[in-house]
């Protein structure tokens, strides 16, 4: 379920990632039932999902593939996971934090950005920053940095105009890339 859910959440809110997640398993919880489900059934239970069409076929495959070469299960290992049809190193390492506990780092656009501006990182992609935050950032902290920082990049820290103002760090913040805040 972790996996197909983060599938679908790729581009998506939240509320909506949820809604068709739970359709979605109230149909088919295993892999086995989802691949009994016509194309156009998970199309429909998913809508609207950013790029549902995709998602649906991409689910199709990645159930018949865990039943073929994982007797249905979900592999727990990253280059195992990156072979799967829709799945980058973020759903990897989502999958692997949230649903087997190991430490991964998601890199979101969130990490990417926050950590740039903060100055912890200097790279140009969410991969590079994932490389570089595996060399510098204690592992301890690795799980729970994208949840931190996606909350924070959400309500505070925003792409556009972040509310500076509001931000306890701000005086140690350097704000890079910053051009207006609140």
């Amino acid at each position: 379920m972790v996996l197909i859910s983060t599938v679908l959440s790729l581009r998506t809110q939240d509320k909506t990632t949820d809604a068709a997640s739970r359709r979605l398993f109230g149909a088919a919880k295993t892999p086995r039932d989802m691949t009994k489900l016509p194309f156009e059934k998970i199309r429909d239970l998913i809508y609207p999902v950013c790029f549902y069409r995709n998602k649906a076929k991409a689910i199709k495959e990645i159930c018949a593939i865990l039943l073929k070469k994982y007797d249905g299960r979900v592999p727990d290992d990253m280059n195992a996971l990156l072979e799967l049809p829709g799945v980058g190193r973020k759903t990897a390492n989502l999958v692997i934090t949230l649903g087997f506990r190991k430490p991964g780092i998601c890199v979101d656009t969130h990490v990417h950005r926050i950590s740039n501006r903060w100055g912890y990182v200097k790279t140009k992609t969410p991969d590079e920053t994932e490389t570089v935050l595996r060399k510098k950032l204690p592992a301890r902290y690795w799980m729970e940095y994208n949840d931190l920082l996606v909350t924070y990049g959400q309500n505070l820290c925003q792409p556009v105009s972040p509310y500076c103002s509001r931000c306890l760090i701000q005086p140690d913040c350097p704000r890079i890339g910053v051009k207006h805040s609140r």
